[in-house]
């Protein structure tokens, strides 16, 4: 794998599809009485994920090692099944010690443009995660990969991943009617929430928002197909906490979307073959 260091300003569009919803939700929690301790833990997760954008030197991946990871993705989306925490039936937390990560919000978007970078396995990758999504059970994780997959199919036009997304949209039905918790205050339905404490917040959450699904979709790093289905599971994560209980990406508190993405838009860009 050959890596290229380029200039950061070449990373600007990413940097700002983290750093715009991050800064506008931090500005909101501080506004309205969130914890410190989510002021601390967001603060220092920005801090990381934009070193990791600015850091990592680009390159293309070889096959191999694309994936590897996917298959590291899959299996951190099964370890909660077995580590729990369990709540309701219901486990989708890494346990790392006093903190606890998203398991769909860490490793989605890495394996949505890893998808997007393998002809042949792309579709079994995004197949995998939806099943350990719906044993979860977890509807906005399903729909994340599903609209990775309508994105993926919209520029490939690649059948399998039409497939997927069909299954999808019937194992997001199923895992929202299973799978609801509920909500905690600048955690899900931040939007809603911000609705109801101001609306020019909520204005700015929902732009930056929009903001940066626009700059994964249009601007940021690899190709047209892993943008499309990188931003595609923004989207989902995005809908999904807007309709129902479940975590806001990039505006609310939480590591795991942050790292996640900050993984994501990081990853080398690789040649789908």
């Amino acid at each position: 794998m050959s890596r290229v260091r380029e200039p950061v300003t070449a990373r600007l569009p990413a940097l700002l599809a983290l750093a715009l919803p991050v800064l506008a939700g931090l500005a909101y929690m501080a506004s309205f009485g969130a914890s410190s301790a989510y002021l601390a833990i967001t603060t220092a997760a920005l801090v990381v994920a934009l070193a990791l954008v600015a850091a990592v030197p680009q390159g293309l991946t070889a096959a191999k090692t694309r994936r590897i990871a996917a298959i590291v993705c899959a299996a951190l989306l099964l370890v909660p099944l077995v580590t729990g925490p369990h709540m309701n039936g219901i486990a989708r937390w890494l346990p790392l010690g006093p903190v606890t990560l998203n398991s769909g919000l860490l490793v989605l978007p890495l394996l949505a443009r890893l998808s997007a970078q393998d002809q042949d396995y792309g579709h079994w990758m995004l197949a995998a995660a939806l099943l350990a999504a719906l044993l979860q059970p977890d509807a906005a994780a399903t729909f994340a990969v599903t609209i990775a997959a309508v994105g993926l199919h919209h520029v490939t036009k690649d059948w399998r991943a039409g497939v997927v997304a069909i299954l999808g949209f019937g194992a997001t039905i199923y895992a929202g009617l299973n799978g609801e918790l509920p909500p905690v205050p600048f955690v899900e339905r931040v939007l809603v929430q911000a609705a109801g404490d101001s609306g020019p917040f909520a204005l700015l959450l929902f732009v930056a928002l929009m903001t940066s699904f626009m700059l994964m979709l249009f601007a940021g790093p690899g190709t047209r197909a892993e943008r499309f289905a990188l931003a595609g599971s923004l989207f989902g994560f995005a809908v999904m906490a807007a309709v129902n209980n479940y975590p806001t990406p990039l505006i609310g508190y939480g590591a795991a979307p942050i790292i996640g993405y900050a993984v994501a838009l990081a990853w080398p860009e690789g040649a789908r073959r």
